[in-house]
C-alpha cells in the first residue's frame, strides 16, 4: 500500500503547514469530486449509449435489411478495429492539449457519426459508419481515465473510477427502456424506429461537447471555482502522489512489460461487456418472447445490479488498498455467473444469471483503473492508459464477433457464454500471479 499523506507529512521542518494541508485534503477531494463525477458520468452516459444502441436497433435493423448473425456481430464489433488504432494517438494528444479542447471534439465528431447510422442501408454502409464511429470515439474513455488522474491521488482512485464508470451500467439502465420507447416509434415521419434511436441519441454527445468547451477545466491550477488555498492544497497532495510514480516518456511507456500484460487481462473485460451488452436484447427476446419494450425494461435490471456492485467493490477496495485480488474475486464471479446462465432458457433465469455476471464484471473495473494508473506518470502514463485500454477493447470486437457466429453455427448463445466464462477464469488466475501492486 501507498505510504499515507500523514507519513510524508511528518518529515523535515515544514511539518506544520503539510499537516494543516493534509488535514483539508478529504475536504476538497469531496467538493472536486461533487463538481467533476456528475458531469464526466454525463458524459460517459452519452458515450456509452451511443456505443451500445446498435444493440436495440438490432431487434429491428437486421430484419429490415437482411442482416445475419454473423454480419451484425462483424459490423458492431468493427468499432473497436478503430477504436484501438486511435486511441493511443489520441490520449496523447489529449495529454498534450488540454482534455476540454480534445474531449469536446471528440464528442462532437461521434454524435455526428452515430445520427449518420440512420441512413445505413446495407452491409458495407454498416461497417464503414460504426469505423468512423470508432475512430470519432477513440480517446474518450482513456482521456477520461488521465484526466482523473490528474485532479485524485492514487488512493482515491478505484472509488472515484467506480462513481464514473457507473455510468456504464446507467447507460444500460435508462438505455434499454428509452431504445425500447424509439424503436415504436416505428414509421412515424416516415422513418423506422431502429432509425429514430440513431438519430435521437446521436444528437445529446454534440450538444454536451459544446458544453464542454465552458466548463471543463484542464487542471486544478486553472480551477477558479476553487479557493486560493483549496487549489494549493489540492496541488501538494498531487505532487506527493506523483513522487511515488515514476516519469515516464510515451516510448518508455509502450515498452513497458506491465503495461503490456495489464493491457492482455484487460481484454477479457470488452470481451464480456460488449459480447453480453451487445446481444442481450437478443437473448431477452429469445427467452420472453416480449415486445421490444418489454426487452428494453428488462435489460436494465442487469446493468442496475452491476451499478450497485461497482460502487461497493471501488469504496472496499479503496477501503482497504488491495487491487489484484478483487479484480481476480470479481472476474471468477462474472464467469461462474455466466456458466450457469446456459442450464436454462426460461426469461427469469436469464435475466437473474446476467444480472449476477453483471455484478461481477462491474466490480472489475475501480480496482483494475487504479491498478493501471499506480505506477507511471506525466504523458508516459496516458500513454500507457491508452496502450491498456486499446489493447483490451480489441475485445470489444472479439466478444460481439464471437456470440454472433457461434449462434449462427449452433442457434445458441451457450457455447459462446462458456467461451467467455472460460477467459474471464484464465484472466483472474493471470492477474493473481503475474501482476504486482
Amino acid at each position: 500500500m501507498p505510504k499515507s499523506d500523514a507519513s510524508e507529512a511528518g518529515r523535515g521542518p515544514a511539518h506544520p503547514a503539510t499537516a494543516r494541508v493534509t488535514a483539508d485534503v478529504g475536504t476538497v477531494l469531496a467538493r472536486v469530486r461533487r463538481r467533476l463525477i456528475p458531469f464526466l458520468f454525463l458524459l460517459y452516459i452519452v458515450a456509452y449509449l451511443d456505443r451500445i444502441n446498435v444493440g436495440f436497433a438490432a431487434l429491428q435493423m437486421n430484419r429490415a435489411l437482411g442482416f445475419s448473425a454473423t454480419t451484425y456481430g462483424f459490423g458492431a464489433g468493427i468499432f473497436f478495429l478503430s477504436y484501438v488504432l486511435f486511441e493511443i494517438p489520441s490520449n496523447v494528444i489529449l495529454a498534450r492539449v488540454g482534455a476540454r479542447l480534445w474531449i469536446a471534439r471528440i464528442m462532437i465528431s461521434w454524435g455526428i457519426v452515430s445520427s449518420a447510422m440512420m441512413f445505413v442501408r446495407g452491409p458495407a454502409a454498416f461497417y464503414t459508419l460504426r469505423f468512423l464511429l470508432g475512430a470519432a470515439e477513440a480517446g474518450f474513455f482513456p482521456g477520461m481515465i488521465y484526466y482523473l488522474t490528474q485532479w485524485f491521488p492514487a488512493r482515491e482512485r478505484a472509488r472515484t473510477v467506480a462513481a464514473f464508470m457507473t455510468a456504464t451500467l446507467t447507460a444500460g439502465v435508462i438505455g434499454g427502456p428509452m431504445s425500447g420507447a424509439l424503436l415504436s416509434l416505428q414509421g412515424v415521419g416516415g422513418l423506422a424506429g431502429w432509425q429514430w434511436l440513431f438519430l435521437v441519441e446521436g444528437v445529446p454527445a454534440i450538444v454536451l461537447g459544446g458544453i464542454v468547451l465552458r466548463v471543463l477545466d484542464d487542471a486544478p491550477e486553472e480551477a477558479a471555482w476553487l479557493s486560493d488555498d483549496e487549489r494549493e492544497t489540492l496541488v501538494d497532495a498531487l505532487r506527493v502522489d506523483a513522487r511515488r510514480q515514476r516519469m515516464e516518456t510515451t516510448g518508455g511507456a509502450l515498452r513497458n512489460r506491465r503495461t503490456w500484460l495489464l493491457a492482455v487481462i484487460h481484454l477479457i473485460i470488452p470481451v464480456t461487456l460488449y459480447g453480453i451488452g451487445f446481444w442481450m436484447p437478443q437473448m431477452l427476446k429469445t427467452a420472453s418472447g416480449s415486445s421490444d419494450f418489454v426487452v428494453g425494461a428488462l435489460s436494465a435490471i442487469p446493468y442496475a445490479a452491476g451499478a450497485v456492485a461497482m460502487v461497493v467493490a471501488g469504496r472496499h477496495s479503496d477501503r482497504t488498498g488491495e487491487r489484484r485480488w478483487h479484480i481476480a474475486a470479481s472476474a471468477m464471479a462474472c464467469g461462474g455467473a455466466l456458466a450457469i446462465s446456459v442450464l436454462s432458457s426460461g426469461a427469469a433465469w436469464t435475466v437473474v444469471t446476467l444480472s449476477m455476471a453483471m455484478m461481477g464484471l462491474a466490480s472489475m473495473f475501480g480496482p483494475f483503473w487504479a491498478l493501471v494508473t499506480s505506477e507511471l506518470g506525466g504523458v508516459g502514463a496516458a500513454a500507457s492508459i491508452a496502450l491498456v485500454n486499446a489493447v483490451g477493447n480489441t475485445g470489444g470486437f472479439v466478444g460481439p464477433y464471437l456470440l454472433g457466429a457461434i449462434n449462427d453455427r449452433t442457434h445458441s448463445f451457450a457455447a459462446g457464454l462458456l467461451a467467455i466464462a472460460a477467459m474471464l477464469a484464465v484472466g483472474a488466475v493471470t492477474v493473481v500471479v503475474a501482476v504486482r501492486d
